[in-house]
């Protein structure tokens, strides 16, 4: 796991500032691919306050990005939008799967959007595939196509006890197409006396199937969470200790064996922050 690209290890830029000082103003929980033209495609959240949307966003070079398109949490009858996942099918279309909070409950739910360019995704019809249900909302998806099958890996917050929803797990799932899933269970818990004992979110898996996650010890550290890494085993991941001082961290392998990172850092004033790192 020492070879994990991991913040800190290359130079880094600030990709998307705060939009504003203070707490929940928040710009991150990023999600990167790669077109055809080797241009940096981005989706990501944005919190400014009380408003809520998804941003899709192009860079040449994984640093200076231009919006492409914008999806607000109304076209989605969301009271919040989260992490979005953003892909390139190997048709290459895109779709952007999208977390979105049911109004007036605790409850989260994916749905999913496909077009032609990243651009069309601001227009296109929005579709639910992961709905979660009266036990559990869903939200933060990371998705991955690996040449056979669509995989993904879920977070999911229980709804059992009133003001405890913020406790959160990881499970996994796995798809043909990419819109009908099969549930294969949870993959990565928390441990009880541990850092990550509030829980624990994958924000990132590689091709060998090594992941980053968010962690938490407590109800009071929700929004600080901390990055650690957890290792394939047995169809589960075996989580470990915290190795960054970020959340949503995602990593984006490149051809030429290098890896661009995309992760939401927190200011002193409890803003955060976009930032990228390329790592050699």
């Amino acid at each position: 796991m020492t070879s994990f690209p991991l913040p800190g290890q290359g130079r880094a830029a600030v990709a998307v500032p705060a939009p504003g000082p203070g707490p929940q103003q928040w710009a991150g929980a990023p999600s990167a691919a790669l077109d055809a033209d080797g241009t940096f495609v981005l989706a990501y959240r944005v919190r400014a306050g009380g408003e809520d949307h998804n941003v899709v966003a192009r860079s040449p070079d994984g640093e200076r990005f231009t919006t492409v398109a914008v999806l607000p949490r109304d076209r989605f009858g969301a009271a919040m939008v989260e992490r979005p996942a953003l892909v390139r099918t190997p048709s290459g279309r895109w779709r952007l799967y999208v977390s979105c909070a049911t109004p007036g409950t605790k409850h989260w739910w994916i749905g999913v959007t496909e077009a032609a360019t990243p651009e069309g995704l601001a227009v296109s019809e929005v579709r639910p595939v992961f709905p979660g249900d009266a036990r559990t909302g869903v939200k933060d998806p990371v998705i991955r196509h690996d040449g056979r099958e669509w995989r993904a890996w879920l977070c999911c917050h229980p709804l059992d006890v009133p003001g405890a929803e913020d406790r959160m797990s990881t499970a996994y799932a796995t798809s043909d197409d990419g819109l009908r899933w099969r549930p294969r269970g949870t993959v990565l818990t928390g441990r009880p006396g541990a850092w990550d004992a509030r829980g624990a979110r994958v924000t990132s898996v590689l091709p060998d199937g090594r992941a980053s996650y968010d962690g938490r010890a407590s109800a009071s550290e929700n929004w600080r969470e901390r990055t650690g890494l957890a290792a394939p085993r047995s169809g589960a991941l075996v989580p470990g200790p915290p190795v960054a001082d970020v959340r949503y961290l995602d990593v984006l392998p490149l051809p030429d064996g290098t890896h661009r990172l995309f992760y939401e850092a927190r200011l002193p004033d409890d803003s955060h922050e976009l930032r990228t790192e390329l790592v050699t």
